[in-house]
């Protein structure tokens, strides 16, 4: 099955909690929209943090991604229009701890995300058209969740904090990819592996970096996230930081990696 060329939907995954993957989601998909695109961030975290620091109140949470994987719901149904011009969410609650056991048993179990996003034709009305970009932030584990997220990726993005044990996990959920690639998802791809908190005052960050790029080559992107305190005050405002501080170092990180994502985006297409 050929994914069809619109919208490019990206996974931002990563088993470890605590690597910004939220962050990232977020901010580059304002990002993203600063520069033109239109974006859909996809809350599959039960925990719903990216709803959240988008500004969606648990109350307005009506419709859901739990209603999206069950086929209840539409993403147009479930899309909430943001606080940011140019970006939606369709939020997460905490219904999605049970979905797995609701579709485990289902032949289509790994392609209900996929399904939503892209119905099950070419000319299915209830696919979204309006979007150039959907960002869909997994939880921090490889569970079937996840797995829906691979599958109805065209690219996963690898948010990797630059700590001790950065690359402890990556092979396994390398391997997740390759096996979701085998199985489900042929056209599914690494687009990127991008370095978050990185502390210039620390050299172990900068040793980080060095394996990192030493282990992944070109996968790493160049645009390097650091620890911003505007970045971590952003969420409990409901903002992105781009929206919060955009001069702040952690609103321009965010800006050149999503222009860089788009570069890479061009690269891909041409080849």
């Amino acid at each position: 099955m050929t994914l069809p060329k619109t919208p490019r939907v990206l996974a931002l995954a990563n088993q470890k909690g605590g690597v910004g993957k939220t962050t990232t989601a977020i901010n580059l998909g304002t990002a993203l929209a600063a520069i033109g695109e239109e974006v859909l961030i996809v809350d599959l975290d039960p925990q719903g943090n990216a709803s959240t620091g988008l500004g969606v109140d648990r109350k307005n949470r009506t419709v859901s991604t739990y209603d999206l994987l069950l086929g209840e719901a539409t993403v147009a149904a479930a899309a909430v229009q943001t606080a940011v011009p140019r970006v939606s969410v369709a939020p997460s609650t905490l219904d999605l701890l049970g979905v797995e056991l609701e579709i485990a048993n289902r032949p289509d179990r790994a392609y209900r995300l996929r399904h939503a996003l892209f119905g099950k034709g070419e000319d299915d009305s209830s696919r979204p058209r309006n979007y150039s970009y959907v960002l869909v932030d997994c939880p921090p584990s490889l569970n079937l969740l996840t797995i829906n997220a691979l599958s109805a990726a065209h690219s996963v993005l690898v948010p990797l904090q630059c700590e001790f044990f950065a690359l402890e996990g990556l092979s396994q959920l390398l391997k997740t990819v390759e096996q979701v690639k085998q199985a489900l998802n042929p056209e599914l791809s690494i687009h990127g592996i991008v370095l978050t908190m990185f502390d210039s005052r620390n050299n172990l960050s900068g040793q980080v970096v060095a394996d990192v790029r030493a282990h992944m080559g070109d996968a790493v992107y160049d645009t390097i996230i650091p620890r911003n305190v505007r970045v971590s005050e952003a969420p409990s405002f409901g903002k992105p930081v781009l929206l919060y501080d955009f001069k702040s170092t952690g609103s321009q990180a965010y800006l050149k990696l999503a222009a860089e994502i788009i570069q890479r985006e061009r690269h891909l297409r041409a080849a």
